[in-house]
């Protein structure tokens, strides 16, 4: 019985680290998260941004993107909390571009086809880069509170027009890490902790009736007998001590006896 016991308790510990796969793929496009309604002098726009996920267009030539975490070096991000990234762009074309919007996507790390969520779209109104002229342009974004923990990809395009034209550049495609909101502790890990600790306290049970049972056999072992027989006394011995205070004494404790 406690084989079983054990046997199902490891299978629940194997499975519990397919939940996060299965519970991404079936929730392919949780929610898009709305724009920032920020603005300045880049003309940020957060709200009836056209959505660009369904277009697709080829990056210019001479405009290179780099992307950055400011204050997230190790792309640890909280699901359902905003998080920042930088976007720079260096123009060494010859034209004017203008950056129309910024957006990003989430996939599983081992097939980009498995869309987990579309972020949000920031659009952009006079935002200029001119020709032999370097640029930065932040992007804020949060995955959906409902996102498993675990390590995603992030895609990132910037979308931007030069002579009525429209491109766009990958700035970031890499990985992230989702963590659950609010600290460390997640609901899976606090579930392993307490399997470990439940599969720890049924192996200390099975050791202490290991134990009392081999106890129990050992109490039971037979004692080895010890026969006590009557003593005898040499004839010969007898005749030596006849009349010696030794028979004297012998015979008066017979007589006290009687």
């Amino acid at each position: 019985m406690t084989i079983r016991v054990f046997f199902v308790l490891a299978l629940l510990l194997f499975s519990s680290s397919f939940l996060q796969v299965a519970r991404a793929q079936s929730d392919p496009e949780a929610e898009v998260v709305e724009g920032t309604e920020e603005g300045g002098d880049l003309g940020i726009v957060g709200e009836d941004v056209q959505d660009f996920s369904s277009e697709s267009y080829s990056p210019a030539p001479g405009i290179e993107t780099i992307c950055v975490f400011p204050k997230n070096p190790s792309k640890v991000v909280a699901a359902g909390e905003e998080s920042e990234l930088l976007v720079g762009m260096k123009n060494d074309g010859e034209s004017n571009l203008n950056i129309i919007a910024i957006q990003a996507s989430v996939h599983l790390p081992f097939d980009h086809r498995y869309l987990v969520q579309n972020l949000s779209v920031q659009a952009f109104n006079n935002a200029t880069v001119p020709p032999s002229a370097q640029a930065t342009f932040p992007y804020i974004f949060a995955v959906s509170k409902f996102m498993q923990p675990g390590s995603f990809d992030l895609v990132g395009t910037i979308i931007y027009e030069i002579d009525q034209n429209a491109y766009q550049n990958v700035f970031y495609n890499g990985t992230i890490e989702v963590t659950e909101p609010g600290g460390l502790l997640s609901v899976e890990s606090v579930f392993l902790f307490c399997l470990g600790v439940a599969l720890l306290g049924l192996l200390g049970f099975w050791i202490r009736g290991q134990l009392q049972n081999l106890s129990k056999k050992t109490k039971r072992a037979p004692k080895a007998k010890v026969e006590v027989g009557t003593a005898t006394t040499d004839a010969s011995m007898d005749e030596w001590l006849q009349g010696t205070a030794y028979t004297q004494s012998q015979s008066n404790k017979l007589k006290k006896k009687k």
